[in-house]
């Protein structure tokens, strides 16, 4: 297949374009520099409207996941815009010119989070449970209502409602590693916040699936099994061999990121399961944190 991948130098970018290859599907990586000649790649520039759209007649996929990164800077006004536009400006240039093609591509699976549900506490959350109050939800909904335009074209879109993507290369569970490999590792908080995970591995597995399977709209890409913060840190010191007696006061993080971005990124609680997934067939290599955390340290 060609498949066409926006934010393809990222942590989940890199790893589905390694995967793809590896499997003999021709990768075009949509990018902002310019492009040589003889490489797979289109040129786009969400800011000023602009993309290569003739590269995108016939393909048989498009993967969007690109936007600035959540928790790279701390949050203020101007950055809060930059990450909404950077995410809706770029989904709907995307939509708009896929929707305009003479041969358009059948499936776009478009990037979102779980940050979509917001504050749920103990409630379990499906792709039924309504959108949350907080900025991060705000950013998924406007994300997902940003493909409209695909959508009314007849292109199929699978919404990734991402969770905590565990690999030690990146994301989340690199920066852990720094802190519990030296026995600084402790819950954050009361730990009772619920964290909805997922393996590298699943998650590329997921999506891939998503490309050849006829499912539409949320899908959440979470394990079967989310835990608390304090399973999950209890969980990560054993595969260690580490002690994690120590707890993080939430008010640390507060002062080190801002109290609205850290309750957001940290301390929020949400219970999702991947109710369509489950549903439709999908078969997890990591369904509990133990079996994920014993195969990736």
């Amino acid at each position: 297949m060609d498949i066409a991948i926006t934010g393809s130098s990222g942590f989940l970018g890199t790893a589905l374009c390694r995967s793809l290859t590896a499997d003999g599907h021709r990768v075009i990586k949509v990018v902002r520099r310019p492009v040589e000649n003889s490489e797979p790649a289109l040129r786009w520039d969400p800011a000023a409207g602009t993309i290569d759209a003739g590269a995108l007649e016939g393909l048989d996929a498009v993967v969007h996941l690109a936007g600035a990164g959540i928790g790279d800077k701390r949050w203020n006004a101007e950055r809060r815009r930059e990450i909404l536009e950077s995410r809706t400006k770029g989904t709907r240039l995307l939509s708009e010119t896929l929707a305009a093609l003479d041969s358009k591509p059948p499936v776009l699976v478009s990037g979102s989070a779980i940050g979509f549900y917001g504050e749920q506490g103990d409630e379990v959350c499906t792709e039924q449970t309504p959108a949350g109050d907080v900025f991060l939800s705000e950013i998924c909904v406007g994300w997902e209502a940003a493909t409209q335009a695909a959508v009314d074209a007849g292109i199929r879109v699978s919404f990734l409602r991402t969770g905590i993507v565990l690999d030690p290369s990146g994301g989340v569970l690199k920066r852990l590693l720094l802190l519990f490999k030296p026995a600084l590792g402790g819950r954050l908080g009361s730990g009772r916040q619920w964290w909805s995970w997922i393996s590298l591995h699943d998650q590329i597995a997921a999506m891939r699936w998503l490309i050849d399977h006829d499912v539409a709209g949320p899908v959440n890409l979470t394990a079967p099994e989310p835990v608390t913060n304090a399973a999950f840190t209890k969980t990560l010191g054993a595969a260690l061999h580490r002690p994690t007696l120590l707890a993080v006061p939430s008010f640390a993080p507060k002062l080190l990121l801002g109290a609205d971005m850290a309750q957001q990124l940290l301390f929020i609680s949400e219970r999702v399961i991947p109710a369509v997934l489950e549903r439709e067939g999908f078969t997890f290599r990591h369904r509990t944190l133990d079996d994920a955390l014993a195969e990736l340290l």
